[in-house]
């Protein structure tokens, strides 16, 4: 009888024991890929909100923007923003600019500083001494730069021009001898005048500083000084008519913005009276007027701002003195001169800044 035998199974080739207790290699592979891969994982979980951080757009500076007159009369705040875009600011995108106007209005200069304030703008940019009032009013802490006022000092805005104190520093439009000046200007195409009308707005803050001024030059010119003033364009006839009855011979006219705007009126008035005149800003000869002295307010508003860049990276106002005009232009309507009969000497006309024929 066959009885079957059970076979053994080949036996298993011989294998060094460390390879019999180790892992497949592809095992630890695919266990080490595991691995990376949850740790991977984490770490774009945790660099998430680091990166989105980084990436976030930094904070665009505000800059409110604070005047009296509307920006279609008052057309140097291209001086401004030119002023800004070689600093390196381009507004709407690396700097937000408010501007607020109070067309004309200074009534309405308050309530727009308490806006500009409520915004919580970084600065206050404000032109002319009005709206320089208005801002100091609403704040005390907001950093204000301060264009075309006249004797900030004298006016009670800063403590010194050297050192300004406060929140409040800029640039100052009148040096002490610009009044003088035009004056001697005006005796200079006029040789006969003697009885010189002023001009003034009596609302303007500035303008008792100014009228010392005048009387001290007038008296050093031998020029008797009559001094008139006006608040709106009816008061404005009504001055030209007083100076008709009073026989001025020439007229100062003072830097306000109620000259700016109605500086058409001024210049018509003015032929008609046959009166030389003299102002403090070239928009007025522009306009028809016999010839303008001043500071060179669009080289002002340039200047602003660098104001403002050097308080946004971190200058306090307090110290940041303020300056006084260097840039000082000398425009002469020469159409205007002619109509009134008066000859300007070639040496005046070498002199001046602009001629206008």
């Amino acid at each position: 009888m066959n009885v079957a035998k059970e076979v053994a199974p080949a036996p298993h080739p011989a294998l060094p024991p460390e390879v019999l207790e180790t892992p497949s290699p592809s095992l630890r592979e695919r266990a080490g890929v595991r691995v990376s891969v949850v740790a991977l994982l984490a770490v774009i979980l945790l660099a998430t909100p680091l990166a989105a951080e980084a990436q976030a757009p930094a904070r665009v500076p505000r800059v409110g923007f604070l005047a009296p007159l509307s920006f279609a009369t008052d057309t140097r705040l291209d001086s401004f923003l030119q002023g800004l875009r070689e600093l390196g600011y381009v507004d709407g995108q690396t700097i937000a600019i408010e501007f607020r106007s109070a067309e004309g209005k200074p009534e309405r200069l308050p309530a727009l500083a308490a806006e500009l304030v409520r915004l919580k703008v970084d600065v206050i940019v404000a032109t002319a001494q009005a709206s320089t009032e208005a801002a100091k009013k609403a704040t005390g802490t907001i950093p204000i730069v301060f264009t075309v006022v006249g004797d900030p000092v004298g006016v009670g805005l800063v403590a010194s021009l050297a050192r300004p104190g406060g929140n409040i520093t800029g640039l100052a439009s009148v040096a002490p001898e610009v009044v003088g000046k035009q004056l001697q200007l005006l005796k200079e195409v006029a040789p006969k005048i003697s009885r010189v009308a002023i001009l003034q707005n009596p609302n303007n803050p500035g303008h008792p500083v100014v009228l010392r001024q005048a009387e001290t030059a007038a008296r050093a010119l031998g020029m008797q000084l009559q001094v008139l003033y006006a608040r709106t364009p009816a008061e404005i006839d009504a001055a030209f008519a007083a100076m008709r009855s009073q026989r001025a011979e020439g007229v100062l006219v003072d830097r306000n913005a109620l000259v700016l705007v109605q500086r058409t009126q001024i210049a018509a008035l003015a032929a008609k009276g046959r009166l030389p005149a003299v102002y403090g800003f070239r928009e007025n000869a522009e306009a028809g007027g016999l010839m303008a002295y001043g500071a060179n307010v669009s080289a002002m508003y340039r200047r602003a701002a660098t104001y403002v860049d050097k308080i946004l990276k971190g200058a306090k106002p307090a110290d940041l003195p303020v300056e006084q005009p260097t840039k000082f232009d000398l425009v002469i309507n020469l159409k205007t001169a002619k109509a009134l009969g008066l000859t300007i000497p070639q040496s005046f006309l070498a002199r001046a800044d602009e001629v206008i024929q």
